[in-house]
């Protein structure tokens, strides 16, 4: 029977400290210097390569680790604060209209204050639902060698 306790390990440092750790079995989505998206569970971690679905890539090949943020539902919030937007808009056109206004007076300041905030907030939303790591200066992914190497011999 073949056991492993230790598994070689990914971190991803901002200016050289620890942000993320991705190991064996954890969830990965990564842009590579070739330009292609991957992502997939990491199946394995050795000799300075990462198994995603069984796909082994080099460590250093990496160029891009997208995250997805889960604290919010950042795509309903956003889809609805942009739908409230517009009706926002459609409200005040629809109270111009039934009020027999001239099509100048439909919208006030304030209607397109409050329209263009909540089309705003729902568009920022919608795209920070995903942080995007770019390594190079500021972010470095560091492997780190856990596994003992065969070839090496043993003091004792």
């Amino acid at each position: 029977m073949f056991c492993m306790a230790q598994t070689d390990v990914l971190e991803l440092q901002k200016n050289g400290s620890n942000l993320r750790t991705y190991s064996p079995g954890m969830y990965l989505v990564m842009e590579t210097i070739y330009d292609q998206w991957f992502e997939g569970p990491i199946t394995s971690i050795r000799n300075d390569s990462v198994f995603v679905n069984g796909l082994p890539f080099h460590y250093k090949e990496i160029k891009t680790i997208r995250f997805e943020r889960t604290k919010l539902n950042y795509k309903a919030d956003g889809l609805i604060l942009m739908i409230a937007g517009g009706g926002v808009m459609l409200l005040g056109a629809v109270n111009g209209l039934y009020r027999g206004d001239p099509a100048s007076q439909w919208y006030t300041s304030t209607s397109y204050i409050t329209a263009g905030a909540l089309l705003g907030l729902g568009f920022l939303l919608l795209h920070s639902q995903y942080k995007k790591y770019h390594l190079g200066n500021k972010y470095k992914l560091q492997y780190l060698s856990v596994t003992s190497n065969k070839n090496e011999q043993r003091p004792f």
